[in-house]
């Protein structure tokens, strides 16, 4: 199976893992291209780095297109269970950011 390194200048999103499926929109003809699964992930500083297994025929993406990545929606599905849940925002940037709305389900899950 061929492979596709993307080398980036910039931290990496902290929700990024092995196994995410990695895409990018190749901006001159406005498609979305499906490149695989994330192999491996390298933190820099200098560089960060992605390595997917790449789908047959898939070339890799040029400077100019916009990468992003997907997760598994089998790993995600479902909801929130039990009676205790805690969630944490982070904002890892300097420059200012608000939150404009967060919602959950919540249901009691057992009596």
């Amino acid at each position: 199976m061929a492979t596709i390194t993307l080398g980036f200048n910039n931290p990496l999103p902290e929700g990024i893992q092995v196994g995410d499926t990695a895409y990018y929109l190749d901006i001159s003809s406005q498609l979305e291209v499906k490149m695989g699964p994330i192999a491996s992930i390298t933190q820099g500083p200098p560089q960060w780095t992605i390595v997917i297994n790449a789908i047959t025929g898939v070339s890799p993406p040029s400077t100019e297109d916009f990468i992003y990545y997907a997760k598994n929606p089998i790993a995600y599905l479902g909801q929130l269970k039990g009676y205790y849940a805690e969630i944490q925002f982070r904002n890892n940037t300097t420059n200012y950011a608000e939150l404009y709305s967060v919602g959950t389900e919540v249901f009691e899950s057992s009596k």
